[in-house]
């Protein structure tokens, strides 16, 4: 099913006000879930819908949060989320780091007790866009075995960075496993199978059968492992939330909050040195790698991120390649139709 970013947004946010949220709330969650899926991240697209809005109807979003923001220092602040819809208080939170980081430089700022906060780059290139670098991590129920281990110990605990350009943003969005759990969501749903370096099974072993998974690897083996460590520490123990793998799962039970973590560090170009001989120079660079020489089998060298950014071109003017059974559920007039609630996180 073919559908325009559009008509898709319009389906998300009625779905999600279907299930209890308020309106300008089912915006914002549609907006970075469509954004997912026109940049090909499409682990965190609509895929997601049917858990967000049974969560809402749960409880385990809460509809009406009582959430505070609080300045810790010139250049610091702590949102706390009260369980709210992760990507409402992750907006949020980068709007105020983006004024803070303007008037003084440098904002880091944490969001406290959030549930799932969908693709992270849609709030770095938020900052780019407003002529700054973005970077945002958060952490994540375990899922991922450690390097040299067999049981899963960390989440899938993402990095973003974005910077501005002259003309056009740089950026960069990661799961520090070699995939995102939501990735594999996707190829089940479209009845793929998966490289064999992407999980493994309830014994360890490699799988290529997305629905045999009970592990993903880190990326990169021991660097992986030690930058989704990193991760932890910045968005849930430096919070003082659960860290590791006490960690609740994504589908433990949707009646109950999520507890996550999500840290976002801007930073003012302009208080650095030259600012726009600094967006000439990413831009510069993005150029450069385009016009270094390709090695064989490449038509050219890409930088970072700029898949996503020919995805994003593609989509909006050919649409969204939807999955009838996600089409079929968005259009119904069930909340949810398979229940994700109280499920083993690799079976679901």
């Amino acid at each position: 099913m073919i559908i325009s970013p559009t008509k898709l947004h319009q389906l998300l946010a009625a779905k999600l006000v279907a299930a209890g949220l308020k309106t300008e709330d089912a915006d914002v969650m549609a907006d970075v879930m469509v954004f997912a899926d026109r940049r090909g991240i499409r682990s965190h697209g609509a895929v997601r819908a049917e858990y967000y809005a049974e969560s809402i109807l749960k409880g385990g979003i809460k509809t009406e949060p009582n959430t505070s923001f609080e300045r810790t220092g010139p250049c610091s602040a702590v949102l706390h989320g009260d369980d709210g819809p992760g990507m409402v208080l992750c907006k949020k939170a980068m709007i105020e780091a983006i004024a803070l980081a303007k008037e003084n430089g440098v904002a880091v700022v944490g969001v406290r007790q959030m549930s799932h906060s969908g693709a992270i780059s849609y709030y770095t290139k938020m900052a780019a866009e407003a002529g700054l670098i973005g970077i945002a991590m958060c952490h994540a129920g375990p899922m991922v075995v450690p390097y040299g281990g067999s049981d899963p110990f960390y989440g899938t605990n993402p990095i973003s960075f974005s910077a501005p350009a002259t003309s056009k943003t740089m950026n960069f969005d990661m799961a520090t496993s070699v995939q995102a759990w939501g990735k594999i969501l996707d190829m089940r749903a479209h009845k793929k199978d998966i490289p064999d370096t992407w999980a493994v099974d309830g014994d360890g072993r490699p799988t290529t059968d997305p629905s045999k998974v009970r592990g993903l690897l880190p990326a990169a083996g021991p660097k992986g492992y030690g930058l989704m460590m990193m991760v932890d520490v910045m968005s849930a123990i430096l919070l003082g939330l659960p860290f590791g793998q006490s960690v609740v799962s994504m589908y433990e039970d949707l009646k109950l909050g999520r507890n996550l973590g999500q840290m976002h560090i801007v930073i003012n170009p302009a208080f650095f040195g030259d600012e726009k001989q600094f967006l000439a120079n990413v831009e510069k660079v993005m150029n450069d790698l385009n016009h270094s020489k390709p090695a064989a089998g490449f038509d050219r060298v890409m930088y970072p991120g700029e898949i996503a950014d020919v995805e994003q071109e593609r989509t909006d003017r050919e649409g969204i390649d939807l999955v009838d059974d996600i089409y079929q559920y968005l259009i119904s007039d069930k909340i949810y139709i398979n229940s994700n609630d109280n499920k083993s996180l690799f079976a679901n």
